[in-house]
């Protein structure tokens, strides 16, 4: 299970046999890992954070996938596990009179890091190729595989646009996407609700984006955990529509402050939907000042072409001759 937000399942790749990146008990397919069991000692994440657990565990690092051979894993103490972003690593929380407290771990700072240092390896792949790597993220509905689609119809060639898609379940997207001519990968996080590092390096090996191109991550539709995984990318860009409510800056701000780009999109509905841009835009620039915004239809096509000069003025150069992934 994932310490920082819950979520379980197995990721699968596209094209990918044999790859199976476990998030539902921190065990990967076709990898060994070392367990020492001690009776009556706590369960320690090797950060200092303990659950109370009737045993502890120690794990090995000679596994992994892609850009990262070791693979650090955090258990919980069980299914009713949770995590807190407080000041420090624990918080007590008292539910009512005759209710016994409860304490709340933070397992959180262990997962993160870890994801943070296979992002790491990631940029560095990335900018060895000359590649821009772009994680697109929203709430499902937002149109992303649609703004896509028309963006590989009409700068692809150009700009050499590979796509990994990032779903529970189906590869529906991904063939959308290679119905356009541009290659696709899907990857399937089952009940995981975002993709993190390790799986955009398994991604990356199937699609093997040419040298000097740019990746376009579409990323699991949702406006929560997505914010928190570094994938190594350069640039994060936030879509959201004015069917969705223009308070969702102010909702969900973390998403927004993480955000290079912001992208409003189906504008051409704003004459038969109650949506207030001024307040969006405030919204937006409340989370973060200095964020970049675009208003477009990807539909109609307003506003797409000051899309696509912000992905040509990102495009790096070369930096030297590129390894195997």
């Amino acid at each position: 299970m994932c310490a920082t937000c819950g979520c379980s399942g197995s990721a699968v790749i596209e094209g990918f046999p044999g790859y199976e990146h476990d998030t539902g008990d921190g065990h990967e397919a076709g990898h060994e890992h070392g367990h020492e069991h001690e009776a009556g000692h706590g369960h320690e994440t090797g950060h200092g954070h303990e659950t109370g657990h009737g045993h502890s565990h120690e794990h090995g690092s000679g596994h992994g996938h892609g850009h990262g051979p070791e693979s650090d894993h955090v258990h919980g103490p069980g299914p009713e596990a949770a995590h807190v972003h407080g000041p420090g690593p624990e918080t007590t929380h008292v539910h009512g009179p005759g209710e016994p407290a409860t304490r709340t771990i933070t397992l959180e700072q262990a997962v993160l890091a870890r994801n943070d240092s296979l992002a790491e390896r990631n940029r560095v792949w990335f900018a060895q190729r000359g590649i821009l790597a772009v994680n697109l993220m929203s709430s499902p509905g937002a149109g992303k595989t649609t703004l896509l689609e028309r963006t590989i119809r009409e700068l692809g060639a150009q700009l050499q646009l590979c796509v990994i898609e990032g779903d529970q379940e189906t590869v529906l997207d991904a063939d959308r996407i290679r119905a356009t001519g541009a290659p696709a990968v899907q990857i399937n996080t089952g009940s995981g609700c975002h993709l993190d590092a390790e799986m955009l390096a398994g991604g990356l090996r199937t699609l093997q984006p040419p040298d000097g191109s740019v990746v376009l991550v579409e990323n699991v539709g949702n406006l929560v955990c997505p914010a928190l995984f570094d994938l190594g990318e350069q640039a994060r860009v936030v879509i959201t529509s004015v069917t969705e409510g223009a308070e969702k800056p102010r909702k969900y701000p973390h998403m927004f402050r993480s955000a290079t780009l912001v992208l409003l999109n189906k504008i051409d509905l704003l004459p038969y939907v109650d949506f207030d841009v001024a307040a969006f835009l405030e919204g937006t620039r409340a989370a973060n000042p200095g964020v970049e915004v675009l208003e477009l239809s990807a539909t109609r096509g307003d506003g797409v072409t000051e899309w696509y000069d912000w992905l040509r003025a990102r495009r790096p150069g070369l930096l030297n001759t590129p390894a195997s992934v």
